[in-house]
């Protein structure tokens, strides 16, 4: 009887799968959209501070203080999970130099020379970049995928040239085009994360790497270009990139990119 109980049972399991696969894909786009709507802020914030702290400080400072927001949830998973960490430390450090160190420090040199709505708009095109990295992986994706891509690609271009394709870009137009390269293959990499190692420990560890690769570039821009005065107008917005554009966002989009995938975040960023 037993037997025959389960037997009858087991056809209805199956259609269960597509509900969890469902529900992962709606909380995935979710946290996309997340991730998107904080980092759309954090391009006026950091324009905001472009003329009052270095662009280099301003990064090293932003993941001090990302590192110490998601410090008391993650710093003991990162500890057990050291020797996992260990084992993969060439990828996860390649994520932090992507993510964490490039990304905002060419983000933060954009902000001296461009609007925040010209970076807004190009970060927009990373999108495209995260699709062919994603189709270079083996990840499909159809036609009308790929056409809606291109077409939002295009638009970013006609926007930033003001309606002509034949503009004339700024060096820091030019310093966000990098970025956006920057962000994409870190979103390519995040697809490719050890399934052990938690998402809280590989957030503090990036962020901890990122960190040290910039010391000796702020240890530079101090020398050089001399400190900032700490006020309203620099630790206000330092705050904001450090807690919200980094800690939550970046947090929302890593599992994102692991529920459905690089490509499909970026429709969302779009």
């Amino acid at each position: 009887m037993t037997v025959a109980l389960l037997a009858r049972a087991r056809p209805a399991q199956p259609a269960a799968a597509p509900r969890v696969l469902a529900r992962g894909a709606g909380a995935g786009l979710l946290l996309a959209l997340v991730a998107t709507v904080v980092w759309s802020g954090s391009f006026v914030a950091t324009r905001d501070m472009a003329d009052s702290v270095p662009p280099v400080q301003a990064v090293f400072w932003r993941w001090v203080i990302a590192l110490l927001a998601v410090a008391p949830p993650a710093a003991r998973q990162a500890w057990r999970q050291r020797h996992l960490i260990r084992r993969h430390f060439g990828y996860v450090a390649l994520a932090a130099l992507f993510g964490v160190c490039l990304y905002n420090t060419l983000v933060h040199q954009a902000g001296l020379t461009t609007s925040a709505s010209h970076m807004g708009m190009i970060m927009a095109a990373s999108p495209v970049i995260m699709a062919l990295f994603s189709r270079l992986g083996g990840e499909h994706l159809g036609a009308r995928h790929t056409v809606g891509m291109l077409v939002a690609a295009l638009g970013v271009l006609l926007l930033v040239g003001r309606g002509s394709l034949a503009s004339d870009l700024t060096a820091g137009d030019l310093w966000m085009f990098a970025a956006a390269l920057s962000f994409a293959s870190y979103s390519a990499l995040l697809r490719r994360k050890p399934a052990e190692i938690g998402a809280l420990a590989f957030l503090f560890t990036t962020f901890a790497l990122g960190a040290l690769m910039l010391l000796p570039a702020y240890g530079v821009s101090l020398a050089v270009q001399g400190g900032f005065e700490p006020g309203p107008g620099t630790v206000g917005p330092l705050l904001y990139v450090g807690v919200f554009s980094s800690a939550v966002a970046f947090f929302a989009w890593n599992k994102a990119i692991t529920l459905i995938g690089a490509a499909r975040a970026g429709v969302v960023y779009l």
